[in-house]
């Protein structure tokens, strides 16, 4: 995965819009985002810069300089998101911020945003696209990942065949997901359930389609282990042919989650490589001679 150095970029809000009760969409702009390296990857993201209250920092921000130079306390906190949408003539990018109510740090900051408002950010960092050589797609995740599946639809060559399935509370939270490409779209409602738990399921019970495929697997990040044991594990899908990472863990926020993914990371790798059973010694039917 590939992500710029970590220089603030200094945006403004253009406008924001509610396509659903639990996404805030929100663009913005400005001279800086001009000519920003974002089209190659469908799962381009940034990371929202929070600053602390009360803390003056110096113009142009620079995060490593902040870590050097200020107390922990004062360090901004960042939030990932996947771009949206990118217009690259008017320089122009979208994000969807899930939004819950007044709890969380996201949430709340994008529900009270208004035009002229500032959105400090770094990146963008990515790594994946629909392959044109795939014989057909997967796409799987949760709320996170709605954004990038949305962008990664768009991307589809003509008529390529694909299953998606996106999870979210309710229908409420559905919206359209255009594609060139021959998309089979599942809805999957979890209604208070628990996250991700129907989408192992639907997974597992798909009659995967003949040839090679392409997949796409993100979100909690208890489900997505569970999928990418299955798909590398028990459907021996190659490491190259899949784009499967945790963008969150439930019971974290998002500097726990950060801080863990590391000893996560390993504990996915030994899935992948379980130890085999040792076969047991047989008994001697008679005595040795």
């Amino acid at each position: 995965m590939t992500e710029r150095p970590k220089t603030v970029t200094a945006a403004r809000v253009v406008r924001t819009e509610r396509p659903t009760a639990h996404v805030v969409r929100v663009v913005f702009g400005g001279p800086e985002l001009i000519g920003l390296p974002v089209g190659e990857f469908t799962d381009h993201y940034i990371k929202i810069v929070f600053p602390v209250p009360g803390v003056d920092y110096p113009r142009p921000m620079e995060l490593a300089a902040i870590k050097r130079e200020l107390p922990r306390e004062h360090w901004p906190r960042l939030r990932a998101y996947t771009v949206r949408a990118w217009d690259a003539e008017t320089g122009q990018m979208t994000v969807d911020v899930v939004h819950h109510g007044e709890t969380g740090l996201a949430g709340p900051w994008a529900a009270a945003l208004r035009p002229g408002d500032e959105v400090l950010f770094t990146g963008p960092g990515g790594a994946y696209a629909p392959s044109p050589e795939a014989d057909w797609h997967l796409m799987v995740g949760d709320e996170s990942a709605l954004p990038a599946i949305a962008a990664s639809l768009t991307r589809l060559p003509v008529g390529a065949p694909a299953h998606v399935f996106v999870e979210v509370d309710n229908p409420s939270d559905e919206q359209p997901l255009p594609s060139p490409g021959n998309v089979h779209l599942t809805w999957l409602h979890r209604n208070g359930g628990k996250v991700g738990a129907a989408l192992v399921s639907a997974v597992r019970e798909l009659e995967f389609p003949p040839g090679t495929v392409h997949a796409f697997v993100h979100g909690e990040a208890g489900f997505v282990r569970d999928l990418r044991r299955y798909l590398r594990v028990d459907r021996a899908i190659p490491r190259e042919a899949l784009s499967i990472s945790g963008y969150w863990r439930q019971g974290f926020d998002d500097e726990g989650w950060r801080a863990t993914k590391p000893d996560w990371n390993r504990q996915v790798e030994l899935d992948e490589h379980p130890t085999p059973t040792p076969t047991p010694t047989p008994t001697p039917t008679h005595p040795p001679r």
